[in-house]
């Protein structure tokens, strides 16, 4: 009858005997046949990250902070990169911002964006310009410090008085926007990082728009974040201009929507198609059961990436 204690006493003795049989020497493993042993450098890195806005519901509820995020970041997800929206700045003082990047350093976390909602370039109505501006140049000073690699700023302005955003701006308008867009640009591409702005409101989500956009800007240091499923338009319009925009592409997001879509794969294959050098972000919106859900998202991208890097066309659903 075996025991708990024969069990363990066998156990034993079956590993002592392994360990004093001669090892076999590291030539003839090599020579018999076996894989070359792995070299981490050789691997080909998944960019994938998680827009901290995917945990507004958490944060609202006062159960995660910047700092929790981060956590989740690398060790809920095993990811190398803390994607930010800038609500989770709760202050921009030189005290907060070091500790940020002391925590950023214990992880060893990139921030490969920080979207900043409310620092549009173009004011509209009652909105205060200088306030706007100045929100600008303090996260301009945090991706200095940070090592931040893209900031997102919209275009602006906020349509009104029955304005349409097909329109796109007056003249006057896109002239203030372009000079604001340079000026921001040569300040990043100085310091190593990028603006934009993103297809997810205004008239910045047609691509016609955006497009006559970038080219004035025509700037090193401007690119644009794309919201996949962001471009207005017919279905086919719209991944159009994903395929289009790809070769200025600085970040990513990637709703829900689009990595539950087959097609995701050749959707993401056009930044591929370009040598797209940036991280493939997700961002999550139900603000319920956020844990799982993002976890759900980031699998699907990561099986995208993984199949590229075997050799495969990163399909999600094998044939029958």
């Amino acid at each position: 009858m075996t025991t708990r204690r024969n069990f363990l006493r066998n156990s034993a003795l079956c590993a002592a005997a392994i360990a004093a049989a001669p090892a076999a020497p590291a030539a003839a493993i090599m020579t018999s046949g076996a894989a070359a042993p792995v070299n981490r450098n050789t691997f080909k890195p998944l960019r994938v990250s998680v827009l901290s806005y995917s945990f507004k519901g958490l944060f609202d509820a006062g159960m995660m902070d910047i700092f929790h995020y981060f956590e989740t970041c690398k060790y809920r997800y095993g990811l190398d990169a803390a994607d930010m929206w800038a609500g989770m700045f709760t202050a921009t003082d030189d005290e907060f911002i070091r500790k940020v990047y002391i925590a950023l350093e214990d992880k060893q976390l990139v921030i490969p964006n920080i979207a900043v909602d409310g620092a549009h370039i173009m004011a509209s109505g009652d909105e205060d310009p200088a306030q706007l501006r100045a929100t600008q140049d303090v996260y301009m000073g945090i991706a200095r410090k940070l090592g931040v690699g893209f900031l997102r700023f919209d275009a602006g302005p906020v349509m009104r008085n029955n304005r349409k955003e097909t329109d796109g701006w007056t003249d006057q308008e896109f002239d203030l926007i372009v000079k604001r867009y340079r000026e921001l640009a040569q300040i990043a591409y100085d310091n190593g990082f990028k603006v934009g702005a993103e297809n997810h409101w205004g008239p910045e989500c047609y691509w016609v728009h955006m497009e006559k956009l970038i080219k004035a800007v025509n700037h090193p240091g401007f690119g644009i974040c794309v919201h996949f499923g962001g471009w207005r338009g017919t279905p086919e319009e719209s991944i159009a201009a994903e395929k289009s925009s790809a070769p200025w592409v600085a970040h990513t997001h990637i709703p829900w929507d689009v990595c539950e879509s087959p097609d995701l794969p050749r959707r993401l294959s056009f930044l591929r198609d370009v040598d797209y050098p940036g991280y493939y972000s997700v961002e999550h919106h139900s603000q319920q059961n956020e844990y799982n859900l993002v976890g759900a998202q980031l699998a699907k991208v990561k099986a995208v990436l993984t199949g590229w890097n075997h050799g495969r066309d990163g399909s999600l659903y094998s044939p029958r």
